[in-house]
């Protein structure tokens, strides 16, 4: 089996963020090489960016129309393409790749629209392609192990779900007399770039795709409100959950949570104990039996005998961070598409990445709580 892939990147320029950490986690991995780009819609900076990743000045192109024909014609063209690019510009570009059959890894949220989402799984779905789509943080080991745990009957049968993701970032924006945006210097808080939703958008659908991974509940229908605070679009949220078992949960995102910086936090409350996880402590889990004292479990203790124990890359107490959940997405990405140019069928542990259904039921969810938040915070299917 071949084992050896090439990739380009849309986006991730000099000085973006979420590029570059798309770029530093593929590079945990000697099977892939990133051989072409369109990293910048500003030529300067393409240019600048390709020279510093070291790709062939035939291969740093001026857009991702003419980076997707290119490649597809080359007989040494990327396997696949990673879309770094905002919130705004995912489905084109996407959906362009995937018509000249080739793999994708998408920032999330996928998409604006529940129809473009689900076009777009179709197609992928339709030319066999693997398409995945970045939530961070299943990809940390610890988060891996809660999910094996829950499977195990660690806390027995799940009764509640509480979770939360606080930041503090546009707290300034609350100051008395601002009638408008002062420091928003982001897209995110455009609705021409971010679409109906700013604050569930950005992390509050990392909530839901996190619970999503380690308890496998699907959630039936919501309830929400938002708080705008004079602003076009949402910067904090709070919502009430009913997944399809009855079980019921209760999800908050912040942008204006003072002292919280990334502050995902999962409780999983079960009948015969609990387990959290928390985003800023990731290579720990409390775990709570019914009737015992609370335990902290650490990744790469040899104590961890759940299978995803394995995935650790250090001995324990050596941290591990944000790129390194990327790094294990990709790790299975790569397995995936090897598997598959091979003719061989990806197994469980290759496919342990967030898809393009999961980036689907992301849409689905922001659409629901802006939906319920606008309409009197009444219940919204799903």
């Amino acid at each position: 089996m071949e084992n050896r892939l090439r990739y380009g990147m849309v986006g991730g320029g000099l000085g973006a963020f979420i590029g570059q950490v798309h770029h530093n986690a593929v590079n945990f991995d000697p099977r892939a090489t990133l051989v072409a780009g369109a990293y910048s819609i500003v030529p300067a900076e393409n240019s600048a960016t390709g020279k510093l990743y070291g790709t062939d000045p035939d291969r740093i192109y001026p857009d991702y129309k003419t980076m997707a024909e290119k490649e597809a014609s080359r007989p040494d063209g990327v396997d696949f393409v990673s879309v770094t690019t905002p919130n705004f510009t995912h489905y084109e570009i996407v959906k362009t790749f995937l018509e000249h059959n080739i793999n994708v890894v998408c920032e999330k949220p996928l998409c604006f629209e529940v129809s473009e989402a689900e076009e777009l799984v179709a197609l992928a779905k339709k030319k066999g392609l693997v398409f995945a789509v970045t939530y961070t943080y299943p990809g940390y080991t610890m988060a891996k192990v809660m999910k094996d745990m829950i499977a195990e009957g660690k806390i027995g049968n799940i009764i509640s779900v509480n979770a939360e993701y606080l930041q503090d970032w546009l707290l300034g924006e609350l100051s008395p007399g601002k009638a408008g945006p002062t420091n928003l210097s982001v897209w995110r808080t455009d609705p021409e770039k971010s679409g109906i939703s700013n604050c569930v958008g950005d992390i509050g659908t990392h909530i839901e795709a996190f619970v999503h991974y380690v308890t496998g509940l699907k959630i039936k229908r919501l309830c929400a409100t938002t708080n705008k605070y004079g602003h076009a679009l949402d910067l904090n949220a709070n919502m009430l959950i009913e997944y399809e078992n009855g079980v019921s949960g209760a999800y908050w995102c912040s942008q204006l949570a003072a002292g919280h910086l990334n502050g995902l936090t999962v409780r999983v409350l079960g009948d015969q104990g609990a387990i959290e996880w928390e985003q800023e402590q990731p290579d720990t889990l409390r775990y709570t039996p019914k009737g015992s004292p609370t335990q902290i479990l650490s990744r790469g203790c040899g104590y961890l005998t759940e299978a995803s124990a394995k995935d650790s890359r250090l001995p324990c107490g050596h941290p591990e961070g944000l790129t390194i959940a990327f790094a294990n997405h990709y790790r299975n990405i790569i397995s995936s598409i090897l598997k598959k140019k091979a003719g061989e069928t990806p197994d469980q542990n290759d496919l342990d990445f967030p898809t393009g259904e999961d980036g689907l039921e992301g849409v689905r969810f922001i659409h629901a709580v802006i939906e319920s938040a606008d309409n009197g915070s009444g219940w919204v299917e799903l």
